[in-house]
């Protein structure tokens, strides 16, 4: 089946004790949802949900959106350092088919230039069925940083953004064709991989 004109199907899960009880405002989501509307040049649609760190709800939701609501990408925000409850990484690798190490580990390298406790944070993503999770940050300019990656004055990459590699992976595990566009992030494929663009 063609995958080209699929809509992609974010999850987006914000996972903190306080926003959840409405001691302040989550900003997780908001962040998400304004970096997607400018990065994505293909339709997509997504779903979000707001949680305390408990580590059955998170599970709970992670499944939901993939399992019953049909996620091709699952991203959390909050809960992955090092304090008794920050168990984000954990939930996520309860529900895990596959661990990808590789995006945690780039997040680390690129939240390293900018602060050294960069090493705290235990952020990992997981390939659950047809969907790939992946827990960020849970500060919007960390955020924004580990997406896109690092920029010089010009515009140039330095360092590559996690999201580089999302739409590559997302093909490889059978979901839609993600195309952005290139001045916030460029999605990189292999040259085999690359579909032409639609004649208007």
């Amino acid at each position: 089946m063609s995958t080209s004109g699929k809509e992609l199907l974010i999850g987006l899960v914000s996972i903190s004790d306080r926003a959840s009880a409405g001691a302040y405002k989550d900003e997780g989501i908001p962040s998400l949802k304004e970096w997607f509307s400018q990065a994505l040049a293909s339709p997509w649609r997504m779903e979000s949900r707001l949680i305390p760190d408990e580590q059955a709800l998170i599970e709970t939701a992670l499944v939901a959106l993939v399992d019953r609501l049909g996620c091709h990408l699952v991203l959390t925000t909050g809960g992955t350092g090092p304090a008794r409850r920050d168990i984000t990484p954990e939930a996520t690798l309860a529900v895990a088919d596959r661990v990808m190490p590789g995006f945690g580990e780039q997040m680390r390298r690129i939240s390293l230039e900018f602060v050294p406790t960069a090493i705290l944070s235990r952020q990992v993503a997981v390939i659950r069925k047809q969907a790939l999770i992946i827990n960020l940050p849970g500060q919007p300019k960390s955020i924004r940083e580990t997406l896109e990656g690092l920029k010089d004055a010009q515009g140039k990459t330095l360092v590559p953004g996690i999201f580089a590699a999302v739409p590559y992976c997302i093909d490889l595990i059978g979901g839609p064709y993600i195309e952005t566009h290139e001045n916030v992030i460029k999605a990189f494929r292999p040259k085999s991989a690359i579909r032409p663009k639609p004649v208007a």
